[in-house]
């Protein structure tokens, strides 16, 4: 098994020395659906598109002001942490946010300082947010991104909004989906790394589901167990500060770091692993297109499992 091991690792290094960027390319423009599906897409390699939605009017529109008047009374779902940290590990628990009811414009009195409150804000259901909840601010945007949609054959299962306090971090993590992620005021720094690098991240561990719950009595935090839920596997490292004694493998992985600015779009290809953060009121929004019967996605899944395996022994 050893063998094996040093067999992936391996692999790994190399996927890096033959076709993966040392950086996120920029592209200048829309591209050409079949040229971007041939250069990105099937390689499985993140790029940043700029000039590809300056025609939406979410980009002048989406000021406090505009949000306040289209949606402000709106009761929407807003995750609330007490330290920005949701869906993450903590300690032996992998634990959840506290999901809050509010109202956009309660959302923006938080985020405009405009109220003073314990807890980090982020509104990030994942769940086409922007089409279940604030329907009426989706004249603003494009329903897909045209030349990706033709790309893929496909329409977006899912378009997310995503809004959110500086504190508010999504921690490692992979999706099953190619995300095509749309920034339209502030700024996201993303940390990215490819499938290749599964053998340096630890994600063999089990955790306990809990979530976060704001006590009404002295306003602290605490967890609180799911324990009817099955464990759950996560990612304990966390990159912007690696605990290398208890993961020594991660040195060996190569992360990727990028910054994505209003008006900019990244392509984050299925299965990358990513963490995120963002300036305070960053806005953002997000197309979802699952591919998991993609040949692409099923190489990797396997790719993943076959390591998981070798990692128990």
């Amino acid at each position: 098994m050893d063998a094996v091991k040093e067999r992936l690792a391996h692999f790994a290094l190399e996927a890096h020395d033959l076709y993966l960027n040392q950086s996120v390319p920029y592209l200048d423009g829309p591209p050409e659906p079949l040229q971007f599906y041939r250069q990105w897409i099937a390689p499985n390699k993140p790029c940043i598109v700029r000039n590809a939605f300056d025609h939406w009017p979410a980009l002048s529109r989406w000021t406090p002001e505009y949000l306040r008047e289209k949606v402000g009374s709106k009761v929407i779902s807003v995750s609330v942490t007490p330290n920005g940290y949701a869906d993450a590990v903590n300690g032996d628990r992998f634990v959840m946010p506290e999901e809050r009811r509010m109202s956009f414009a309660s959302v923006l009195d938080v985020i405009q300082g405009k109220v003073k409150q314990r807890g980090v804000l982020y509104v990030q259901k994942q769940c086409s947010n922007l089409l279940e909840e604030l329907p009426e601010l989706t004249a603003d945007v494009d329903a897909h991104v045209g030349w990706m949609s033709a790309a893929l054959g496909k329409s977006p299962d899912a378009v997310n909004f995503w809004l959110g306090e500086a504190d508010a971090v999504t921690s490692l993590h992979k999706d099953p989906y190619e995300n095509v992620y749309c920034v339209i005021s502030g700024q996201k720094d993303f940390i990215l790394l490819p499938p290749t690098d599964r053998p340096f991240i630890p994600y063999a561990g089990l955790y306990q589901p809990a979530v976060y719950r704001q006590k009404d009595d002295d306003g602290d935090f605490e967890v609180v167990d799911q324990s009817d839920r099955q464990k759950v596997p996560w990612i304990p490292v966390d990159p912007l500060d690696p605990d290398l004694e208890r993961y020594p493998a991660y040195r060996r992985a190569r992360p990727l770091r990028c910054s994505v600015k209003a008006g900019e779009m990244l392509y984050l290809p299925s299965l990358w692993f990513h963490h995120v953060r963002q300036s305070h009121g960053c806005i953002a929004v997000n197309f979802w297109y699952d591919m998991e019967f993609d040949i692409k996605y099923n190489y990797f899944t396997l790719l993943d499992d076959i390591t998981a395996v070798a990692c128990q022994h």
